[in-house]
């Protein structure tokens, strides 16, 4: 096996290492990596002890964040919430006021109504009692036409009858003067 060389940085010399020039010299290096190698350790170890406490914070900071944005979402549907119930009610009311007031224009139709189908009654009513009326009135004056008719027959037949009894007494008595004069 070849002996470990080192190259001098100023002369460029070639030296060979032996134990006992190379022990110090790999003693002092190895502590030096050791060192480093601890403060690499220390390093890594403050790194990741650093990224723990950023992601802690950064979920912490997560957290923070979807508090406030469900208290934000539960303020904004609130908000909705009371909005939509203010248009509803608007709608519900204005709603309400269109059928309050088709339902007092129909009541006046109705109303209307009423009147006219109790005038058109009473109209009826006076028109039967109208005729009425007028059939009793044309009965009378049937009644009153056949009473006098009969009492034109009446006083017709009497003055036929004594006419007739005229005549009669008049032949008889020419008869009698016919008798007496013969």
């Amino acid at each position: 096996m070849a002996e470990p060389t080192i190259i001098c940085p100023k002369c460029k010399n070639e030296i060979k290492l032996t134990e006992s020039l190379a022990a110090p010299l790999i003693e002092s290096t190895r502590l030096d990596y050791e060192q480093r190698l601890a403060q690499k350790d220390l390093d890594i170890a403050s790194r990741e002890k650093s990224v723990r406490d950023g992601e802690a914070a950064l979920s912490r900071a997560k957290d923070a964040l979807e508090n406030q944005v469900v208290e934000r979402l539960k303020g904004e549907r609130a908000k909705i919430s009371a909005e939509e119930a203010r248009k509803a009610k608007l709608s519900l009311g204005a709603d309400l006021s269109q059928k309050t007031t088709e339902i007092a224009e129909l009541q006046e139709v109705l109303k209307k109504r009423d009147e006219k189908l109790a005038e058109a009654q009473q109209a009826q009513t006076d028109l039967l009692k109208k005729q009425r009326e007028l059939d009793d009135t044309k009965r009378e004056l049937n009644l009153t036409i056949e009473k006098r008719i009969h009492e034109g027959l009446d006083a017709t037949r009497q003055q036929a009858r004594k006419e007739a009894e005229a005549e009669l007494n008049l032949k008889v008595a020419e008869g009698q003067e016919k008798i007496a004069s013969m």
